[in-house]
């Protein structure tokens, strides 16, 4: 099997890799724009990563207000948490456009016929990756503390420039995705933002943003 470009498996050989496809414990599947790949309630086993595309994490509250609380990109995983815990899923995993996911059953940790040095490499592997996820969740929780439009969007929009290291960037959603990940209605968020560049704060083209200065 052929290297992987994910952090889970950085340190695996291809052989390493073999040896888990060849018992059981690695499958892939594609799926189509907004199909969900877990549902809310049910119970998993399997770790999800992105080989291509990207998946939104999603909440819907009894209301039918729907909340994302990430974006998960080429080469990063979900659900790692539920597969080990057990817990119900409390979120949608759901393809944000065509993808395809690699699946990883967590048996591949207990099962006798692995190395328990390639059981090593996954668990530290997959311990960094529980780390960054942990930091992304916090930032989510940053930029939905501000009370106002702007403090969220400016809280954001100052995290992607950080993360990127430049002051232009691409986020990872559409006008609607971008509302429901910052909790805010998505006319309040574009007329926001529209008044934002007129006033010289900013530049944008659809999901490119290019920040020109910090407001006062």
């Amino acid at each position: 099997m052929k290297k992987i470009a994910s952090p889970l498996f950085q340190d695996l050989s291809e052989a390493e890799l073999d040896t888990l496809a060849a018992a059981g414990h690695l499958r892939t599947r594609q799926f189509a724009k907004h199909e969900v790949i877990f549902h809310a309630g049910s119970c998993v086993r399997e770790i999800g990563i992105v080989l291509r595309g990207s998946v939104h994490i999603e909440n819907l509250d009894l209301w039918g207000t729907k909340s994302i609380l990430s974006s998960v990109g080429a080469g990063q995983a979900f659900a790692e948490t539920y597969a080990f815990c057990g817990e119900a899923l409390m979120v949608d995993a759901v393809a944000a456009e065509h993808c395809e996911i690699l699946f990883l059953h967590t048996a591949a940790f207990t099962d006798a016929r692995i190395e328990p040095a390639l059981k090593d490499k996954l668990l530290r592997r997959l311990l960094a990756v529980s780390m960054r996820k942990n930091l992304s969740l916090s930032q989510r929780i940053f930029c939905t503390t501000p009370k106002t439009v702007r403090g969220r969007l400016l809280t954001y929009f100052s995290a992607q420039a950080a993360r990127c290291g430049r002051m232009e960037f691409e986020v990872p959603f559409n006008r609607q995705q971008m509302a429901d990940y910052l909790n805010l209605d998505r006319s309040a968020l574009s007329k926001e933002l529209c008044k934002m560049r007129d006033e010289g704060l900013l530049e944008f083209d659809k999901n490119r943003f290019v920040l020109k200065q910090l407001p006062e």
